[in-house]
């Protein structure tokens, strides 16, 4: 599942960042944070932070690992970048002429193999499907720096943009860490994307959630329901509970960021360390924490939990009577 959710992922990489850059796809991570348009309670101010701390420490450990970060939010936006919308729609043709570029150089590849015959591959593809290979691809590349934030926002100062700015993250061609901006919650109607949030977040290999508050924090348990590694923080109601409840929790993928009484470059510092640390881990080391978050998710069913909220209104009743 994450395999087949991480291409749609992939899918949007090449639309918003090849027409102007490259970077090796398998040797790419997608991290992400998610939740109401409040960059300070959610800690988007904080993860950002990090990103520019771990994109400078990522050039010093020379890893070859790409960081795609993602902000999904929602705000009031006037509509999607058209730029980003073009560059979808001729990824997608080319997508189109590559399966049919594959169809033909099968069957054709099929039929004169079968007959003996020798086998060139320039004459198995027709002369107008090469073509319009050749255009589809020259009009992919447009040379203009990929955008910070994939949709154009109503008018006024917007803080995440203003932080991005102030870090100097620009999406450069040489920045191992790159961020996009999404101002609109991910879904199927979405021409950027086509996939359901829960698709989204399965593709994506961690999910980080520092908020500095937080009753209870939903979104790093959706992570966990679905195999993927994440942190929250202590001054979250589901953070509290892990670390009280669960002394080895970031041996199986839930990291709780301390961030009672520390300060916010202390706080960065830490959640860069821990996003550095993930991203050293081979292929295998990987899968091994997804299978280990996955299989610790079911602590959290409804079922275990559901017996506190029960007592707890028991209890509220037995105190008014």
């Amino acid at each position: 599942m994450h395999g087949l959710n991480k291409q749609a992922i992939h899918d949007f990489t090449m639309a918003h960042f090849f027409p102007s850059q490259s970077f090796d796809l398998d040797r790419t991570l997608y991290f992400f944070t998610s939740g109401r348009f409040e960059p300070r309670n959610k800690g988007f101010d904080l993860c950002l932070e990090a990103m520019a701390r771990l994109n400078a420490e990522l050039r010093t450990a020379d890893l070859d690992v790409t960081v795609i970060f993602f902000v999904i939010t929602d705000r009031d936006t006037r509509s999607i970048d058209p730029l980003a919308l073009q560059s979808r729609g001729v990824l997608d043709e080319l997508r189109d002429v590559s399966e049919k570029l594959t169809e033909q150089v099968a069957e054709r590849l099929y039929q004169r193999g079968a007959a003996g015959g020798r086998v060139h591959l320039d004459d198995l593809v027709e002369d107008y499907w090469q073509l319009r290979f050749r255009r589809t691809q020259h009009a992919l590349r447009t040379g203009l720096p990929p955008a910070l934030v994939t949709h154009i926002l109503t008018e006024g100062e917007d803080p995440i943009l203003a932080q991005l700015q102030d870090l100097k993250i620009t999406n450069a061609a040489d920045d191992p860490v790159k961020v996009v901006y999404h101002p609109r919650f991910i879904s199927p109607v979405n021409p950027l994307w086509g996939i359901e949030y829960d698709q989204f977040v399965r593709g994506c290999h961690m999910g980080i959630f520092p908020s500095v508050y937080e009753p209870w924090g939903y979104t790093p348990l959706e992570c966990l329901a679905m195999g993927v590694p994440t942190v929250t923080s202590d001054l979250a109601g589901f953070g509290r509970y892990v670390s009280d409840a669960y002394p080895d929790h970031d041996e199986w993928g839930l990291g709780v960021l301390p961030r009672r009484n520390r300060d916010f470059h202390e706080a960065a510092a830490d959640l860069t360390q821990r996003m550095l640390t993930f991203c050293r881990l081979a292929r295998r080391g990987r899968i091994a924490l997804r299978n280990r978050v996955e299989s610790h998710s079911r602590e959290f069913d409804w079922a275990r939990l559901g017996v506190a909220y029960h007592e707890a209104h028991d209890r509220a009743l037995a105190a008014r009577g």
